[in-house]
């Protein structure tokens, strides 16, 4: 293994204990099994508006069915982070949201369509995941919070409160919430590698699969 690779399985096991804390709070249940996806529904996990990070014509993509104001959405960010620097030209990452968690996740989604209308997608997304717990509290929510953490990241907020209302940001949430009740998704952060679903839940499992897809692109 070279040094790359190893700081990279490093980093992820030291954080692993925080993401998996975060995730069992927002799934006190058991995972539902999913089954590998049919061609009919990989056909509706990537529209052509959704948000892409990395390069379009990468190998291998990671769906994430996300939620900004979901605790282990913010928690596996970094984990998300480290997979695409260690292999930047092969994979890339689709969001599509999925606003399942307390109040403020729909503005805060619209929030973030505006900052991408303004190139300031990555610092406004950021901003919001770092300051999750000051407008998405579970004990005390403050969504009105949500533009002023915005502004600071960049966004120019008058013209947000515009464009928040546009029937294209709005058409675009309701067709990810369609797609996915189609699909089934009920929980966040769901993940898929090449429409492959994870066989459990975890860091390692994600990065082992991704680790799969990318050496099998390499070897086609």
């Amino acid at each position: 293994m070279t040094r790359k690779p190893l700081l990279l399985v490093t980093f992820l096991v030291a954080i692993m204990a925080f993401a998996a804390g975060a995730w069992f709070v927002m799934r006190p249940g058991p995972a539902p099994v999913v089954s590998a996806a049919t061609s009919e529904q990989a056909e509706l996990m990537i529209r052509n508006y959704s948000p892409v990070l990395g390069p379009q014509d990468a190998p291998v993509t990671i769906v994430e069915f996300f939620d900004p104001s979901c605790e282990a959405c913010r928690a596996m960010h970094p984990v998300v982070k480290a997979i695409m620097a260690e292999y930047p030209d092969e994979v890339r990452v689709v969001l599509r949201y999925t606003p399942l968690h307390g109040e403020g996740s729909e503005l805060a989604i619209k929030v973030m369509e505006a900052a991408r209308l303004q190139d300031v997608y990555l610092p406004v997304m950021e901003a919001l995941l770092q300051y999750q717990s000051v407008w998405a509290s579970h004990d005390a929510p403050a969504a009105e919070r949500i533009m002023d953490i915005a502004g600071a990241a960049g966004l120019d907020v008058a013209l947000a409160r515009t464009q928040i209302q546009s029937p294209e940001i709005v058409g675009m949430l309701n067709m990810d919430k369609a797609d996915m009740q189609a699909l089934g998704i009920r929980q966040t952060p769901t993940f898929f590698v090449n429409f492959k679903p994870l066989p459990e839940f975890g860091v390692q499992q994600l990065l082992d699969l991704v680790s799969a897809e990318v050496e099998a692109a390499r070897a086609s």
